[in-house]
Parts: C-alpha cells; structure tokens; sequence
C-alpha cells in the first residue's frame, strides 16, 4: 500500500519498475476521481435528486462477516457477509464498496461484471477517505465457496455476493455499497458541453471504429467521425469510445490511461460548469447509480462534505505479493500470500492493527488459492 507517486519532471527515462508503478497509480487515480466527483454532486443534488437512484435494501442477515470479526456501531444491515474480528482497529471507520460496472443499457445489478472494484474506508473522525482498489481479475473465493476472478461475484449475484467476496477474503465488515454504470458517461459528457482530450494518430482509426458499436448500444442511429490529431473537444460518445481503446501500444495498461484521462477532464469540466450544466449532468450520473444507503445515511455521510480528504490510495494485491498466471484458461491476478496481504491492507487502512490477526477464514483462503494456483 502506498501514495500515490508525484510526477517526475524532466525527462529522464523511467525504469520499467517505474513505469509499471506509474501505470498502476494511475488507475488508482481513476477510482480517487470517480469517488471524488461522486461526492461533489451527490452533496448539492442528493435531497433533489435522491428518488432517481436505484435503492436497493441489502439484508444484515445475508452479509458474511467472518468468525473474529464483530460489527462496529456503523454496521446495522442484516444480510452481509462480516467476519467476527474485534471492533477494535475498525471502530470510526465506515467502509463502503464502490463498483463501476460495464453497463450500456442501465442494468446495475446481478449478470454485470464490476470492471472497478473499491474499498472505500472514511475515518468518521478526521474525514479522511482511503481508497483501495481490488484488481479485477484477482483469483478469490467468490463470496460463496468458489473461485474466480473478483469481477465475476457482482455478474453471479449483484452487490451482495460483492460485497461479501470483499468481507470473506480481505476480513472487512463492509454493509454498504455504490454502483455506478458507464451507459450514462456519454450523456453525462454533452451536459457539460465534451472533453478536452489530446487524440494521438494510433489512436483515430481505433477510435472511429469503437463508435459504431457504441453509438448502436446507447440507442443513437449516427455518430461523429474524429478526423484530426491533437487536443480538440470530444463529444459523449466520442469520448466513450476513447476509453474504450485497447488496441495500441500498452494494451489494457494504456486503456487505464485514457479512462484517467477522461475523467480528469470530466471533473475539469464540472468545476467549470455552470449551473444547468451541472444539473443536468447531476440528473444523469444519478439515473445510473445503484446504492444500499438510504437518504438519511446519505445525507449523515455527506454532511460534512467539505471536510473530506482523499488520503492515501493503494492496490489488492499489494505489488509486494502480487503476480499474474494462468488458472484453467483464465489470465488472473494472484496474491501468494494472502495472509500476509490483508494484513497489510489493513495495517494500510487503520494504522494500529495491534488486536488484528487474520481471521481463520482468510487462513483457508489463502492456503485454498496457494493450492488452486502454485504460486
């Protein structure tokens, strides 16, 4: 776990440590953004607004919270999986699950893979907000017993079996979550007048390409071709289709790229914006979230929303304990020690982790996974 790494000036060539951690952070900057632009909307139209999002009630009876792990005062669902460790080094703090799904026609829940997958932790005390984000493809016990990469709970059973995926292999006693849909990026993206993105000549045909398809599954019957390089202003589903490019130099890595790319210009957008710009875009980011909170935890959440820091950002697995390989004929992401791993995830999330040992459940997944994999 770790901050993210300032920009280095000049132009000294990076190493390929470097470069990978470069990469890395700047998808964790993705999810810091994303979660950022959430609360500035969400605290200027939630009590307007709040009858648009998809309110779903999640059972404190379902949620898995493992054996050692007990509830802290925050937790009052009834059907998430926690597991039992003292309240102890949890106490004050309020995790909440973040997904971004990969959704083109406003389904947000079970059948979607999670694309994102974040921790959210807020210390309710200093305002403090960590952010962690669960690699996708990372090989985990799936929340009931099975195993896969991470994105593949939320497509089997929606939120919940996310959620408790999350509390089962990583001893969190998580009840809450936000899910938010990419269909509606595009729209989002013309309420605030488009993007200033810098369009590269690899990038063009790629692009141009990718709005056939995306310009038919957000119902529009034509798209706007992108006819030159260099900086110029991208309209939604151009912009949408960027994102989606995979196919240059850096593959998926480079994919990352461009999304923080967008969203940077997004917020620069929205803090830019006027009014009925902002509204309008407001209207739209609600209409595709999906949440577990209701408007009076909202608004508990929230009001104090600006004194909220972003604080330090980091990554599941952690690079120290983080490899790649093959399982059956998946490509995943694997933690050689998972043990030691959520150890230091929490060590990362609430510093004094001195009544914290790992639960026997993640014992048994981490020698499950060993065993599943070899590594």
């Amino acid at each position: 776990m770790g901050s993210t790494a300032k920009k280095k000036s000049g132009k000294k060539r990076l190493t390929k440590a470097e470069r990978q951690r470069r990469k890395r952070n700047r998808i964790i900057l993705i999810t810091v953004e994303v979660f950022v632009l959430f609360l500035m909307l969400l605290a200027l139209y939630v009590v307007s607004l709040y009858g648009k999002i998809d309110k779903t009630d999640i059972s404190e009876e379902d949620i898995v919270i493992n054996e050692g792990i007990t509830k802290t005062e925050t937790v009052d669902k009834e059907d998430i999986t926690t597991n039992e460790i003292s309240a102890g080094h949890m106490g004050g703090y309020r995790n909440v699950a973040l997904f971004g799904v990969d959704s083109r026609d406003n389904s947000l829940g079970k059948g979607t893979r999670s694309d994102t997958i974040i921790v959210a932790s807020i210390n309710e005390s200093t305002k403090e907000v960590k952010l962690v984000s669960v690699y996708r493809d990372t090989y985990l016990n799936l929340g009931n017993d099975s195993y896969g990469k991470a994105n593949a709970a939320y497509a089997q059973g929606g939120p919940l079996q996310a959620i408790n995926m999350l509390n089962m292999n990583l001893d969190l006693n998580i009840t809450d979550y936000v899910t938010v849909g990419w269909a509606g990026v595009a729209d989002t993206i013309d309420a605030l007048g488009g993007v200033d993105i810098e369009v590269d000549e690899a990038e063009i045909s790629h692009l141009n390409n990718y709005q056939v398809e995306t310009s038919k599954s957000l119902g529009h019957d034509s798209f706007t071709k992108v006819t030159k390089t260099g900086m110029q202003t991208l309209n939604g589903i151009q912009a949408v289709s960027y994102c989606r490019i995979r196919y240059t130099a850096g593959d998926d890595f480079k994919r990352a790229e461009r999304q923080q790319e967008v969203i940077q210009a997004i917020l620069d957008k929205a803090k830019s914006g006027n009014i009925s710009a902002l509204n309008k875009a407001a209207n739209t980011i609600f209409e595709e979230i999906s949440t577990s909170l209701t408007l009076t935890e909202c608004m508990d959440l929230l009001k104090d929303v600006a004194s909220y820091s972003i604080g330090a950002t980091g990554g599941f697995p952690n690079e120290q304990y983080r490899t790649t390989g093959s399982v059956g004929a998946a490509s995943c992401v694997i933690s050689t020690d998972i043990s030691s791993d959520v150890t230091m995830l929490h060590q990362f999330l609430f510093g004094d982790i001195s009544d914290y040992t790992p639960s026997s459940q993640v014992e048994a997944i981490s020698g499950e996974v060993h065993s599943r994999t070899g590594r």
